[in-house]
């Protein structure tokens, strides 16, 4: 696996802590790649498994912190990976009902991790 899930957690609960999001550029920025579309993939499955393993645990998602640059949200995989998960997950990946789902979501993650240590 090109990246590791125990690091990339560690960075998302730090930007939850601090209320802050990552676009997919930053994250690999900082993980020492470039953006490109096939190390994109490779993090959302990263990203898929970190939420997967934390829904496990009890946790809210993490994956949600990390968004396009263009609009501020999760890629489309993101909402389709979830979808049978969540029953309030919007059917629209763009505009007002994503934007105000994916926020609440953030804030969970910001909330949570502001009053909880990582396992």
């Amino acid at each position: 696996m090109i990246f590791d899930p125990v690091e990339v957690r560690g960075l998302l609960i730090a930007a939850a802590r601090q209320r802050q999001t990552f676009t997919y550029g930053t994250l690999l920025g900082i993980l020492g790649h470039t953006f490109t579309r096939p190390l994109m993939r490779q993090l959302c499955k990263v990203l898929d498994r970190i939420d997967e393993d934390g829904r496990a645990a009890g946790e809210p998602g993490l994956a949600v912190l990390v968004v396009r640059q263009s609009d501020g949200l999760p890629g489309q995989g993101w909402f389709v990976s979830r979808t049978g998960i969540y029953p309030d997950l919007p059917l629209e990946w763009e505009g007002t009902e994503a934007r105000r789902y994916t926020g609440a979501r953030q804030s969970e993650a910001f909330d949570y991790w502001s009053a909880h240590d990582p396992a």
